[in-house]
């Protein structure tokens, strides 16, 4: 291998896990480069990413990245690294004095989202219309921030007129609303503060959000990719051995968190049956639980394109290979 040219610096925005703590903390380090970690929250991460391209490396919402690239002004090209995943069947809390008993009872409601875009939501829509068979289009969907007030879209979106897409009133919550029965329902990857104080009639729809999650596994073989990381496009133009050497580097560090789940001399998190849960997650979702690499997701990000397609986010059909920058497409943990 030819040595790596003079070593460059570059600020890196991402959430603190177990995945990417050997990053941030310096136990994997990037080949050819000084890196500069700032850790902080997906929300602001990605509007600062998105709106002010303030990061070399980032986090970043999938949901977005395919708006952008679709549009064709995606400052990003991403790297297939998933440092985030989440089944989303428990991110959907309902009003209990709605008649809302199935994924069927959703259609001609009201139902609040964060962000139209946000993975999350582009996932749960997904879900109920390919799995549960809802129609989408009948549901009113309310935009907005769900604690604090207005919060609208990180990046500016242009739907099909025929989607009822509207954001809520400046002043208003998604909370305040579903407390006050003014939307039925809201779909985010926080809880509201409603159903955890338990003071309104609100619920999840999956009480038994496991089982319905584990089901949905067993059938698709997707754990839903939330965030890829991406690289600004100038630099990975100016840089095209980086792609490869980011890569690498966080597949590293996620099979160092994966081991750590199986050590019992020390506990290296605050579960006392850590190591059980371990072995259950490797029976029911198979040895490599958080896989990276493109080819063993792409049925998954095809998915996701076609979900954003139907949702009218997307503005043209896109091969899920124009995620990617090339020199990754092939590289695998």
């Amino acid at each position: 291998m030819s040595a790596l040219p003079q070593t460059i610096p570059l600020i890196l925005a991402c959430t603190s896990s177990d995945r990417t703590r050997p990053i941030i903390d310096g136990r994997v380090e990037v080949p050819g480069v000084a890196l500069t970690v700032l850790p902080g929250e997906p929300e602001d991460i990605f509007r600062r990413a998105l709106r002010d391209r303030a990061f070399d490396v980032t986090e970043l919402s999938m949901g977005s990245h395919i708006v952008t690239t679709a549009r064709g002004d995606a400052p990003y090209i991403g790297i297939p690294v998933f440092p985030s995943r989440s089944f989303r069947h428990a991110a959907i809390y309902v009003r209990t004095d709605r008649g809302i008993r199935s994924a069927a009872d959703l259609a001609g409601k009201r139902i609040g989202l964060p962000e139209y875009q946000q993975t999350a939501a582009l996932w749960v829509r997904g879900i109920l219309r390919e799995y549960y068979g809802v129609d989408t289009r009948r549901i009113a969907w309310r935009t907005g921030g769900m604690e604090e007030a207005g919060l609208g879209e990180r990046v500016a979106l242009k739907l099909p007129p025929e989607l009822d897409v509207r954001p809520i009133d400046a002043g208003e919550t998604l909370n305040g609303m579903l407390a006050a029965g003014e939307i039925d329902a809201v779909v985010g990857p926080r809880p509201p503060s409603c159903f955890l104080a338990r003071s309104a009639p609100v619920d999840r729809l999956y009480p038994d959000y496991r089982s319905e999650e584990e089901a949905y596994f067993r059938a698709t073989g997707f754990f839903p990719i939330m965030h890829c990381l991406a690289l600004r496009k100038e630099l990975a133009e100016a840089h095209p051995w980086l792609p490869l050497e980011l890569f690498r580097a966080f597949a590293k560090a996620r099979a160092m968190a994966v081991a750590d789940l199986s050590l019992v001399n020390v506990l290296r998190a605050s579960l006392p049956w850590i190591a059980a849960e371990a072995e259950a997650q490797t029976r029911i979702m198979g040895g490599d639980p958080w896989p990276y690499g493109f080819r063993r997701n792409r049925d998954e990000l095809a998915a996701m394109i076609r979900f954003a397609r139907a949702d009218g986010l997307a503005a043209r059909e896109i091969a899920p290979e124009e995620l990617f920058h090339p020199s990754v497409l092939d590289a695998a943990p």
